[in-house]
């Protein structure tokens, strides 16, 4: 399970924006709040192993990703790993129809990060609102768009 765990980790650091890659600008992956950072990325279920997968309970598919959400705190020059938060949000598209995010936690040694699926049509432009917060701050909100492709 641990080697399940560290592929996971290092696909999610190979594949940061999968799902951007045709998108004409500079795609934003984090954010500052103070001395909190939060990361964030949307990519393709399918570039998830099976095996990683299914001990996750993930399913892939072509029309289907993950929006990824790690927080990281910079004290003293010294920054964490991905930190244990509450993580909530949820996408909207062009005609305002929303979809609830549900993120999974994963604990990889000392870093936590939390993964939501959903599912998009080709060529969406979906609209994020994420809210995040640490047990000591008044939530932190993260507000950003994707345009996601099936191919």
């Amino acid at each position: 399970m641990k080697s399940i765990i560290s592929i996971l980790g290092l696909l999610l650091l190979a594949v940061t924006a999968q799902a951007q890659v045709d998108q004409p600008k500079e795609i934003t992956t984090s954010q500052n709040f103070g001395d909190y950072t939060i990361h964030y990325n949307v990519f393709h279920s399918t570039d998830i192993p099976a095996k990683v997968a299914d001990a996750y309970k993930l399913v892939r598919g072509k029309d289907r990703a993950l929006l990824n959400i790690s927080v990281t705190k910079t004290e003293n020059g010294q920054t964490s790993l991905g930190l244990p938060a509450g993580v909530v949000g949820k996408t909207k598209n062009l005609m305002q129809q929303s979809q609830g995010l549900t993120f999974i936690e994963i604990k990889e040694g000392e870093a936590t990060y939390y993964l939501a699926p959903f599912v998009f049509n080709n060529e969406e432009l979906l609209h994020f609102d994420v809210q995040v917060t640490d047990g000591e701050n008044k939530p932190f909100t993260l507000t950003f768009n994707r345009t996601l492709y099936t191919e």
